[in-house]
């Protein structure tokens, strides 16, 4: 791969993360700005102008024929897309297992889309519009099946995109897997999430019927981009994540979790969820929210996920918070890989008292810590201390399971 050049052995640390095997330091997300564009991090960003980013950072001196015009050139010119984040690899360094993929979402959902929502799309942020959100509509009676239909427009578009970008970064980079998103969350974009709760409760036996509607909606259109994704040997990279694995990298959810009882997440959701874990080949689970915490034993049920992500919220603390060890605790002992997020902190120094905390608990072996872009020296600092302090760590709670 152009930008990595130790993307063979980073492939491997990969495939043991997600058996659980994983030797040496854990698994670590590091970007860091080439030295030589260090000066450009500093250059003032004023809020709410988006023309000169990228897909991630600062533009770094982009040229002008690369920043977009309007939204649909910012989300669906393939050319300007890999350009951009070809500039962002020219100007940062994929370091630890960090490696260069290019995000081609048309918002996290678009499996919505697929089934008859269309799409909003601003300068930082993308929504669903619904199609079926009239309160004296019924599924049963006015809403018609939802099937996946490979000539919806805008599958058609998504799709083209994400091929047109492949083609354009050959080997270079990859390109991820889109997040399509499943269960209840993509039919509170089609409905309307505060009519979905009403109809929860008057429409339950139908609501179960057309989750499944959504899962098998789920599996063409996943293998569609799946397929567009894909490495010559099978590997793929899942968006936002950052992680790659050597089959069908995905992940699951239910955001919607939240605003619904334990019994109401095992009736709607949970068969779903079941079957989806055990189509990926390498399952990311991200579960959003204090008040998803509640339904963490049910989804735990699911065979095949294969690592558990936690998110605490807008602005809330990062995945090294002591009060995250009740999720950790569970995930760990059915077995699980973690994905954590490290930014709470002022400098690198905080992340690692952070981190080291978590290490030293759960150990080096079935760990991914994902940290902010940061410096070459901030870099070299991290690195050198996980190598010397984190390599091949047992970890306390793994020593008191027996695994």
């Amino acid at each position: 791969m152009k930008y990595k050049a130790d993307w063979e052995e980073t492939k491997k640390k990969f495939a043991d993360y997600w058996n659980h095997c994983n030797t040496g330091r854990p698994l670590m997300h590091i970007v860091a700005r080439r030295p030589e564009y260090e000066h450009l991090a500093k250059v003032p960003h004023p809020e709410g102008n988006y023309h000169d980013q990228i897909c991630q950072g600062l533009d770094y001196d982009l040229d002008d024929s690369l920043k977009w015009t309007d939204m649909q050139d910012k989300y669906q010119n393939p050319s300007k897309l890999v350009g951009r984040y070809r500039r962002f690899c020219e100007t940062h360094e994929f370091l630890a297992e960090s490696f260069p993929n290019l995000n081609v979402d048309f918002g996290p959902g678009s499996l919505a889309a697929y089934l008859g929502a269309d799409i909003g799309f601003g300068e930082d942020t993308v929504w669903f519009i619904p199609c079926f959100k009239d309160e004296d509509m019924f599924w049963e009676d006015d809403i018609p099946e939802l099937a996946f239909d490979p000539e919806n427009s805008w599958f058609k578009k998504h799709l083209d995109v994400v091929k047109k970008c492949h083609e354009l970064a050959g080997d270079d980079f990859y390109i991820d897997i889109p997040d399509l998103m499943e269960n209840i969350d993509v039919l509170a974009s089609l409905r309307d999430t505060s009519l979905l709760l009403m109809d929860l409760v008057g429409e339950d036996e139908e609501i179960v019927r057309r989750v499944d509607q959504v899962t098998k909606a789920y599996y063409p259109a996943m293998q569609a981009m799946y397929d567009a994704c894909r490495d010559a040997d099978g590997g793929s990279a899942y968006t936002v994540f950052q992680v790659w694995g050597p089959g069908k990298c995905i992940k699951l959810q239910c955001d919607a979790g939240a605003m619904i009882s334990p019994e109401m997440f095992r009736t709607f959701v949970l068969p779903s969820l079941k079957e989806q874990a055990k189509w990926g080949d390498q399952v990311l689970y991200h579960l959003d929210g204090p008040d998803n915490i509640r339904h963490l034993d049910a989804i735990l049920e699911c065979d095949g996920i294969d690592a558990l992500q936690w998110t605490s919220g807008d602005a809330g603390p990062d995945g090294t918070l002591p009060d995250w060890d009740q999720i950790y605790d569970k995930a760990v002992a059915k077995g699980l890989s973690l994905w954590i997020k490290v930014y709470t902190g002022e400098t690198v120094d905080d992340w690692i008292k952070n981190v080291d905390r978590v290490v030293q608990k759960y150990g080096s072996a079935r760990t991914f810590f994902f940290f902010p872009e940061m410096s070459h020296d901030e870099a070299e600092k991290l690195i050198s201390y996980a190598d010397e302090h984190w390599s091949d760590v047992r970890g306390s709670y793994i020593e008191e399971l027996g695994l």
